[in-house]
């Protein structure tokens, strides 16, 4: 019966396209190396995002100002913010009340390489993040680097990065849903933190999806 699970499984896979939240797995070696996919990259004039429920990008908006993303940036898979996601936030910042957004984990991933397209899959080393708010909700980018990169593959540290490069991804969340005589800041940094802390924000993220998403783990592992 096993054997027989276990290739209804290699023949579904080859039949439909995972999706690349639930499908994808988050890496046998995470938080240390995870799997990302990406949705934008740095030539991109057009916000993309993950269609939800049918697993395809979809056109978000385009880009209200001149600013585009410096990085690769995405999402890693099979994680949520949620709860746990939330309370970490709240326990950083001191702040009460701060809950999960409801998606999944973001990541930017620093390359040499000009990847000019999205809807791939990357292998990368966590080295930090930017504790991001929006409003009340935790909204964590993690910084990464893209395992064997030749320029930053190396980098184990958010503070072995380039500082203007940190600068400039802290420079575009900040303001690209910023409108140039905005008063109010729509988003805001609180810090830069390091690779220890990256590490227990994606811990967090996973254990949100598995309470979120218990189903479709017990599906997948249900007998045949």
């Amino acid at each position: 019966m096993g054997e027989y699970k276990e290739t209804l499984s290699a023949v579904i896979s080859l039949l439909y396209r995972a999706h690349p939240w639930h499908g994808v797995p988050i890496g046998d070696r995470a938080p240390d190396v995870v799997t990302a996919y990406i949705e934008m990259s740095p030539t991109d004039t057009v916000k993309y995002e993950l269609d939800k429920g049918t697993g395809l990008l979809k056109v978000d908006r385009p880009q209200k100002f001149s600013s585009t993303c410096p990085t690769l940036y995405g999402f890693i898979p099979q994680t949520y913010c949620a709860e746990r996601s939330g309370a970490y936030c709240s326990e950083r910042t001191g702040r009460p009340n701060i809950v999960g957004d409801g998606d999944p984990l973001d990541i930017c991933i620093l390359t040499e390489k000009p990847i000019r397209k999205s809807n791939v899959l990357i292998q990368a080393i966590p080295i930090g993040g930017l504790r991001m708010l929006d409003g009340n909700e935790a909204d964590d980018k993690i910084v990464a680097v893209m395992v064997d990169d030749e320029t930053f593959g190396d980098m184990r540290e958010i503070e072995d990065c380039p500082k203007r490069l940190i600068d400039r991804l802290r420079h575009y969340f900040l303001t690209y849903k910023q409108a140039p005589d905005a008063q109010d800041k729509a988003c805001e940094i609180t810090h830069v933190y390091s690779r220890l802390e990256a590490r227990e924000v994606i811990i967090r993220g996973r254990e949100d999806y598995l309470r979120r998403y218990a189903n479709i783990g017990n599906l997948l592992n249900k007998p045949v």
